[in-house]
């Protein structure tokens, strides 16, 4: 059916440092201004629907509001994730004042495999694992290209299962994927599911757990990590689980069951994946018990006051806290779990038990590279472990700032920014992580964002009323803003991702903020 291009906007109400949303029949279309050129792509990101233009429009960058995903203003083009392809387009002409769109998306290019050498393998088929497919093929990767894991799914968005599985808001089976059904496919990439037994680095060679192996030129290795179960008794009884993938998610929601109000759960760890877990349980009225060795939630990451917050906002929606302690054992009838002993001798009952006791890099498997002392790989700042090898996500330990110690982060999304730096350096670049990490954590309806990373601060300036979760929280060390945890503040907090990657001081940082409420003000299109 023939598209009509139709009047949308006037040029003149366009501004340059702030993308418009307009509809034409029925396409959502943004629209951005540089200087005498509009460029027209699709509204909402194309990783989980964020409405672009109420994120940041900045430095040639599209910034989403959401999750802070990234785009070429002047191509569409992924700069940042968690998106990992380009904004659709469409075409537009600028005549006289008229901003003229016809809402007819143009094709994307489709990259297919030119030859069978040399052949890229990527080993572990998560979140870094599908950014990398998508990446060396975006940077031109014409080779024979092999994704490898022991999830029987497709690379899925696993940040869905403690914000929205566990409080049944979404099934198991409906949890997103990273990628089109269809995208491996249609770009050559082959799947491989099956458990990697050995790989002998020196040698460039996987040996499967199943049989067989496989010699590649060059490999990612973005394994992620595995739980660590903590040496109490009783850790074997029935109803004791773990939180790591799908399959997990969905045994914990079978284990709760129908009846969850009545089923007593109790999370051994206050990390992220444990009181959001808590959170989205007791949104559907299950009773939760959190045991934890730490005084104050999150106080390490967050400082004392936002941790007291955090554990005020979950006490005042009825989970429970045993703080400052640990489980010594679980007692069980019948095989299953339905009690924990603490330290101190209290007795708390559980149906259920949820171990949030950390996690460990895997690579367990990894023969001929030197690994630290916990199995994490060390890189340098182009995400390269050996010749032949590179590393992304939980395992990679790098370095994110010049002159510091390397270190390991274990956030979703910077996973993601490893893979890409990573598949453009496997394509020949000499590109270094220069990204800002980022990650956010759900509960109780509010969505807490976290940028940058802070080991220690000397101040935390905040804008805004912290115990309301309404706020910017500014965490500052030697003048300079080096995280940023706020929560209701999308649009802030895309502009400050931006500021970031240069460096911004905390007067600038703050005078940031408080322009984002004027310009965000201004007069809408007619």
């Amino acid at each position: 059916m023939q598209t009509i291009a139709r009047r949308v906007a006037r040029f003149s109400d366009l501004r340059e440092d702030r993308a418009e949303r307009v509809v034409v029949d029925g396409e959502n279309i943004l629209l951005v201004r540089h200087g005498d050129t509009v460029r027209a792509y699709a509204a909402d990101c194309p990783h989980a629907g964020g409405p672009l233009e109420q994120g940041g429009l900045c430095h040639g960058r599209i910034i989403c509001p959401w999750h802070k995903g990234t785009f070429d203003a002047a191509t569409g083009n992924v700069l940042e994730p968690p998106p990992l392809v380009a904004l659709d387009r469409y075409p537009v002409v600028v005549s006289s004042d008229d901003v003229i769109v016809a809402p007819r998306k143009q094709p994307q290019a489709v990259r297919h495999a030119a030859a069978a050498q040399p052949h890229y393998v990527v080993i572990g088929a998560g979140a870094a694992g599908a950014a990398a497919c998508t990446a060396l093929r975006e940077y031109g990767f014409g080779g024979r290209l092999t994704l490898i894991g022991d999830d029987p799914h497709a690379p899925y968005d696993c940040t869905a299962l403690t914000k929205f599985v566990l409080s049944a808001d979404m099934a198991p089976a409906d949890v997103p994927p990273l990628l089109a059904p269809d995208w491996l496919a249609r770009h050559d990439v082959e799947r491989i599911v099956a458990k990697v037994a050995r790989l002998d680095v020196p040698r460039r060679t996987i040996h499967f757990a199943h049989g067989g192996q496989l010699t590649y030129d060059t490999a990612l290795l973005a394994t992620g990590s595995v739980p660590k179960l903590p040496a109490i008794a009783g850790i074997e009884l029935g109803g004791v689980h773990v939180l790591r993938n799908r399959d997990d998610a969905a045994a914990l929601v079978e284990a709760i069951g129908e009846d969850a109000e009545h089923t007593r759960v109790a999370i051994l760890g206050g990390s992220f994946i444990g009181l959001e877990t808590a959170a989205a349980l007791r949104k559907r009225g299950t009773p939760v018990t959190v045991i934890s060795p730490e005084k104050t939630p999150f106080a390490r990451q967050f400082g004392e006051r936002a941790g007291a917050m955090f554990r005020t906002l979950h006490e005042r929606n009825g989970v429970l806290f045993h703080l400052d302690t640990k489980v010594v054992s679980l007692e069980g009838k019948a095989g299953r779990v339905h009690e924990l002993t603490l330290e101190n001798g209290e007795r708390v009952a559980a149906d259920v038990v949820l171990l949030d006791t950390g996690v460990a890099p895997a690579t367990g498997f990894v023969e001929g590279l030197p690994l630290q002392k916990d199995g994490g790989v060390i890189v340098n700042a182009g995400m390269q472990a050996a010749p032949g090898l590179y590393a992304a996500g939980d395992i990679a330990v790098f370095p994110l700032h010049e002159h510091q110690e390397p270190l390991r982060i274990e956030h979703w999304r910077v996973a993601q920014q490893h893979a890409r730096i990573a598949a453009q350096n496997m394509c020949g670049a000499r590109h270094r992580y220069a990204g800002v990490p980022y990650f956010w954590t759900y509960h109780f309806g509010k969505n807490f964002e976290y940028l940058g990373h802070a080991s220690e601060w000397d101040d935390i300036v905040i804008d805004g009323e912290l115990e309301r979760q309404q706020f910017v929280a500014l965490y500052v060390k030697d003048g300079k803003v080096v995280a940023v945890l706020a929560c209701e503040r999308q649009a802030h907090t895309a502009r400050l991702i931006d500021a970031m990657r240069g460096g911004v001081s905390c007067g600038d940082a703050l005078a940031l903020v408080q322009s984002v409420v004027a310009r965000n003000s201004a007069r809408p299109l007619p």
